[in-house]
């Protein structure tokens, strides 16, 4: 079985993601929009080598590899099931200076300064101890090279996560204990201190406001949206009369956010840049 670190690394940063290839829905459909700012923000050079942190099935990863023609790629993430997918989706698209390892960004030992940009869409929230994590991805950075990652912003900021949890029947007021990791990084300030104690320097936070999508409509999202971890767990929790009727709140609340071209939430996030010391 897997462990709960795994699982919310796989399924859900830990309400927002499954496991690749799970449903018709999929992680990067989902964060499309968040992921076009994204990427105009990584300013990928020709030449550079790059380290993907948290790549799931490596759609980032790829993205970049595709930028860096003359250069390189390395997607890891905990899941060895993403990384099977992540090396099938390369090999199906002819890229090859993209590679992808099984492999934890907390304690991995990479090549000391062996790349110039370090990325990552939503995987660098769920270290133990993040400055131990982030001095270790900073080792494997050249001096003076980038940082560029989204992380998510409040749980007040993002109605995706409000809604859920209030169909579910928290109180919306802030994120249960199995969602917490997911905003760990959330307060600038306070991500500010962790990066500077894992040695980068002149950190920059940058406010993406975008709608995340949950499916084409009604009966997708609530497919999607039922196996995520923390709302598999919310149901076990509540017993069956009572989850069926939070299936039931869940269900208007997607009818409520459903339009013409599928389903979607409010969201903000940050693009955080930084660079090592």
């Amino acid at each position: 079985m897997p462990s709960r670190r795994e699982n919310e690394i796989r399924d859900g940063r830990t309400y927002s993601e499954r496991t690749p290839g799970a449903s018709a829905m999929d992680y990067d459909a989902e964060l499309r929009l968040l992921n076009e700012v994204l990427r105009r923000a990584y300013s990928i050079r020709r030449r550079d080598r790059i380290l993907d942190i948290g790549c799931g099935a490596g759609q980032t990863t790829r993205e970049v590899a595709r930028l860096a023609l003359d250069g390189r790629a390395l997607g890891v993430d905990c899941s060895a099931e993403a990384i099977a997918r992540a090396r099938e989706l390369a090999r199906a698209e002819g890229i090859r200076n993209a590679t992808f390892e099984d492999a934890d960004a907390e304690n991995h030992p990479f090549v000391s300064e062996d790349f110039d940009v370090v990325i990552s869409r939503f995987g660098t929230m769920f270290f133990r101890d993040p400055v131990a994590g982030f001095a270790n991805i900073g080792r494997a950075l050249r001096p003076a090279g980038r940082l560029v990652m989204m992380v998510w912003q409040g749980p007040e900021q993002n109605e995706w996560f409000l809604a859920i949890e209030e169909a579910l029947g928290g109180r919306g007021d802030g994120p249960t204990s199995e969602a917490s990791d997911a905003f760990s990084l959330a307060n600038p300030a306070k991500t500010e201190e962790i990066l500077d104690a894992a040695g980068f320097a002149d950190a920059d936070f940058i406010d993406v406001h975008r709608p995340i999508y949950f499916g084409r409509d009604v009966a997708d999202a609530l497919e999607w949206v039922q196996g995520f971890t923390s709302t598999r767990e919310s149901l076990v929790r509540l017993g069956p009369p009572s989850a069926e009727r939070a299936l039931g709140r869940l269900q208007q609340t997607l009818v409520g956010h459903a339009a013409a071209d599928g389903v979607w939430f409010d969201a903000r996030a940050w693009i955080v840049k930084a660079r090592r010391g």
